[in-house]
């Protein structure tokens, strides 16, 4: 099973680890794009101030992560699992696992990223800004920069279970998968019961229950269908949606009332 991940907006300090060590990060193949985008985020901020936040989309108050990304390649480096927070980690809880789920999330969590594409929750990153809708001024429209290089390298890394995709829309056009990874992949939404709707808050804390509940029961689906089978089995109400076409990635509806 291959889960993918949204990265949090904000992110715990680097603290004093050792720096950055690009060539040690998972998915090598993306090596290229990762130091491409690191090379221009560091000479942007470095450079102009006041054109990297525009260009970054920070507010006044956010205007201390322009100086946190000139240190990339100095700032110590830490788990991701321990640099992303947020409603969904806080739910996931990754450092409250026991040791073997710890290990089934270092195989199957993949957290996506505007600056590292993709990075396991293991992977030593500083802590930095840039999402994936960000444009920089020479590589142009981070999604779009990623599209090849992922294409190259993430059907491989989702072996032949099932993709677990729960990311947001912007890292979602990053990597779409096709054919028969298509296949073996389910979207999930979070739905308010009483209103159908999309609550951002139920939507990350579901999520993060979820594959807490997954890594803690030691359930790795094969497909959509046996996903389905096992959230009931854990207590959840979910929903199929009907795929677009034959082979398309399904999307399931998780229903609930309240997060706890």
């Amino acid at each position: 099973m291959l889960v993918l991940l949204p990265p949090s907006e904000g992110k715990a300090s680097s603290g004093r680890g050792a720096p950055l060590k690009p060539e040690a990060l998972s998915l090598p193949g993306l090596g290229a794009a990762r130091e491409a985008v690191l090379d221009e985020l560091i000479e942007l901020c470095e450079a102009d101030e006041e054109k990297a936040r525009e260009v970054l989309g920070l507010s006044e108050g956010l205007r201390g992560e322009i100086a946190k990304n000139t240190r990339l390649r100095t700032a110590g480096a830490r788990p991701a699992g321990e640099i992303y927070t947020g409603v969904l980690y806080d739910s996931l809880g990754l450092a409250s696992l026991d040791a073997a789920a710890k290990r089934r999330a270092a195989r199957s969590l993949l957290v996506f990223s505007g600056l590292w594409g993709a990075v396991r929750v293991t992977d030593r990153i500083p802590s930095y800004r840039c999402s994936m809708g960000v444009k920089l001024p020479g590589l142009g429209a981070l999604g779009a920069h990623w599209r090849a290089p992922m294409a190259s390298v993430l059907p491989e890394a989702a072996g032949d279970g099932l993709v677990l995709d729960l990311r947001s829309a912007a890292y979602a056009a990053a990597w779409k998968p096709k054919g028969e990874v298509a296949a073996r992949t389910a979207s999930v939404r979070v739905l308010h019961a009483p209103t159908r709707k999309v609550v951002s808050h139920f939507n990350k804390a579901t999520k993060g229950r979820i594959v807490r509940s997954l890594l803690t029961a030691g359930i790795a689906p094969k497909g959509p269908a046996e996903l389905v089978e096992a959230l009931r089995d854990l207590g959840y109400v979910v929903e199929e949606q009907a795929p677009a076409r034959a082979g398309a990635a399904r999307t399931l509806d998780v229903l609930v009332d309240d997060v706890h």
